[in-house]
């Protein structure tokens, strides 16, 4: 079973990543593990200033590289067979092509409950997935954990 696993890197990853290691007690998965980080501004149009914010944008990437690189690196510790993805562009659509791309099985992300204001202003990706995937998607949910 091939799963595409979309994490934030937030605090409730490692709510997400435990659910993982309990359903593969009785399946024997694949996982892409992936986190998904804003596109280039040059390649969507911006300026994007001066070196000194183009240096901390290529480090902010290096860090969020090295904790996913780590994040699949005790996953497969566990003997779980996962590629760690750091990919650039809009969230959502970036999660359904690679999905589309690797074939996924199934979607897996977690879900922080935010409420209506949030998801109106700034929109959750766990509602957009379930509404655009074609694949099926499960939402583990991580509040108040």
């Amino acid at each position: 079973m091939k799963l595409l696993i979309a994490i934030d890197l937030s605090d409730a990853t490692e709510i997400i990543l435990d659910k993982i290691k309990e359903f593969s007690k009785k399946i024997t998965p694949k996982i892409w593990l992936v986190h998904v980080v804003p596109p280039d501004p040059d390649f969507v149009g911006y300026e994007v200033g001066p070196k000194t914010e183009r240096d901390f944008i290529a480090k902010k990437f290096h860090e969020k590289h090295a904790k996913l690189q780590s994040i699949a690196k005790q996953m497969q510790e566990n003997g779980l067979e996962t590629i760690p993805l750091l990919l650039q562009g809009a969230t959502v659509e970036t999660i359904l092509e690679e999905a589309d791309d690797i074939d996924a099985d199934m979607i897996i992300t977690g879900s922080h409950g935010h409420g209506m204001m949030y998801n109106i202003f700034i929109g959750s990706v766990s509602k957009e997935l379930l509404k655009h995937s074609k694949r099926p998607v499960l939402i583990i949910p991580t509040r108040g954990e």
